[in-house]
């Protein structure tokens, strides 16, 4: 039976200036066991961020395939043990695109942006860990996706565009957990369900979600935090919920 994998080392926050990923970046560095916080955003640091101290370190990208192995050459130079990687990118909409509630209103470029942004995006990410995370002595790795990325679980339809990313999302993350096994035995794959967060994300959509499952960004974060502190490097992709409760596919 493996252990989980211990806390120390360095943490990896992609997508670090959304509304769950600013709060596991601030989770993280408020856990003083982690030496180094690496959090990668397309814009430099904000000004809330300039008096965090050393421990955090900024890298901008603008997630395309170059500019990610660029930020995973500068963090494999940098020479720190990533013992925590979350990846948080995602789309649900913006002021191109919604979710659509029917077929009639499927439209090519706004299902294409929302695929590249959750499914392209963190699977260049999973990619270029093989790599940065060759010979790492534990890690545990989690990529934000969702429980309409079940097929089982779907009984209302529509999200047509979010609902298939996140499902090949969790089948490129399936694929991946294979593969790691092989690669890197002491590496734990985790698809995360935040529950439905009071963020940017799903703010028009909150009308009738009950105020106790209405979460906040930090709690969301404290919750995955504890989650990543459990898991044991089985080889095995876990699907699980904030409160640690398994999805099925």
């Amino acid at each position: 039976m493996s252990e989980p994998i211990g806390k120390g080392g360095a943490v990896l926050v992609v997508g670090a200036s959304g509304g769950i990923g600013s709060a596991v970046l601030d989770h993280y560095l408020q856990t003083p066991q982690y030496k180094r916080i690496f959090a990668v955003s397309r814009g430099e640091r904000p000004d809330s961020l300039r008096s965090r101290g050393e421990r955090l370190h900024r890298l901008v990208s603008d997630y395309s395939q170059s500019s990610v192995a660029s930020v995973a050459h500068a963090l494999e130079s940098s020479g720190e043990s990533l013992t925590r990687v979350i990846v948080c990118n995602g789309i649900l909409h913006n002021d191109r695109l919604s979710p659509e509630k029917s077929l009639l209103k499927l439209e090519a470029s706004a299902m294409q942006e929302v695929l590249h942004t959750n499914v392209v995006v963190p699977s260049l990410w999973i990619a270029a860990l093989v790599r940065l995370l060759s010979g790492s002595p534990g890690c545990a790795v989690a990529v934000l996706s969702a429980r309409v990325g079940s097929i089982k679980d779907n009984q209302l339809g529509g999200w047509y565009s979010y609902r298939a990313s996140k499902a090949a999302l969790n089948m490129v993350l399936k694929s991946a957990a294979v593969e790691y096994r092989r690669r890197l035995p002491r590496v734990k794959l985790l698809a995360f369900h935040p529950g439905t967060t009071d963020t940017a994300l799903s703010r028009p959509f909150q009308r009738g979600v009950a105020p106790d499952s209405l979460f906040t960004p930090a709690f969301v974060a404290q919750r995955l935090a504890q989650l990543l502190d459990q898991l044991e490097p089985d080889g095995e992709l876990s699907y699980l919920a904030w409160d640690g409760s398994s999805i099925e596919w």
